[in-house]
């Protein structure tokens, strides 16, 4: 679960956003001893996620105003389902709702594909795991909705990790000269994955001891063969190609990781809307 010191930020900038230079000129239609009760109902079937972000929103629109999460973060809802309240004057309540809206769907969105791909994987021994392929000033929240959908974060950043690519090796000649260099920088607290493209890479990357080795679009047999040849001797993470149609073939093959960048860039919104109850 994030602080909300770090969601906190994000909402803030996304009210200013939506507020402009003037604030809501439509909420000034209310007047102020009028009160509202509006609850957050889930549309559709999903994975919730976003709750925190939603309540921020209400609280940094008027901190007087009372939201209530009705369910767990990470928990599956049915069409129908109430997520939350929200009570106060009606034209705080207003003002916060697209925002609010804009996290929760979103946010519910990744969790939801998350879990698809997490429930598809069922039964082997592989994780999914998210990528750095967010929306850009949402990464942690992005991140965190995967979390909650049953899924790994992977990297939330450049400093997490040592992650050499196909063009870092290319800048550094070989596979073995970029695991050389970056165990003389790592230290004893970062860890080192390799990408390698072929089985050859693969061998080559082994001989150097990194602790994680991404196959890059490799093909199931080639996958099947990268498990046994490595013999647990490196994490193996399998990314490229992936989606619900190919990820169980792909944890069959008994890699340790599926790394799908659709989490986070292609996840469709989950249909939540804002309903008022009552004056």
């Amino acid at each position: 679960m994030l602080p909300d010191l770090l969601i906190e930020p994000l909402v803030r900038v996304a009210l200013l956003e939506d507020l402009g230079r003037g604030g809501d000129v439509t909420a000034s239609l209310m007047r102020a001893d009028e009160r509202l009760v509006a609850q957050f109902v889930a549309r559709e079937p999903g994975v919730v996620a976003g709750l925190a972000a939603a309540r921020i929103t209400c609280h940094l629109v008027d901190p007087a105003l009372e939201f209530v999460a009705r369910v767990r973060e990470g928990e599956a809802v049915v069409a129908g389902s109430v997520l939350a309240t929200v009570s106060g004057a009606a034209a705080s309540v207003l003002v916060a709702e697209r925002t609010a809206l804009n996290f929760l769907t979103h946010l519910s969105g990744v969790a939801t594909l998350t879990r698809a791909f997490v429930d598809a994987v069922a039964g082997t021994s592989a994780a999914i795991a998210a990528t750095r392929k967010t929306l850009p000033g949402l990464r942690a929240v992005q991140k965190a909705a995967v979390v909650a959908g049953g899924g790994l974060p992977h990297r939330f950043g450049l400093d997490d990790a040592i992650l050499i690519k196909d063009n870092h090796i290319a800048a550094c000649g070989s596979v073995r000269s970029a695991l050389q260099r970056a165990k003389k920088v790592a230290g004893h607290m970062r860890i080192i994955e390799v990408e390698v493209d072929t089985l050859a890479q693969l061998e080559e990357a082994l001989s150097e001891g990194p602790q994680v080795v991404l196959l890059d679009n490799f093909t199931l047999a080639d996958l099947r063969t990268a498990v046994t040849y490595t013999a647990r001797r490196a994490v193996l993470e399998a990314s490229g190609g992936v989606n619900l149609a190919t990820v169980a073939a792909i944890a069959a093959t008994g890699v340790d990781v599926i790394s799908v960048g659709a989490l986070t860039h292609s996840a469709r919104v989950l249909d939540i809307g804002l309903d008022a109850l009552a004056r």
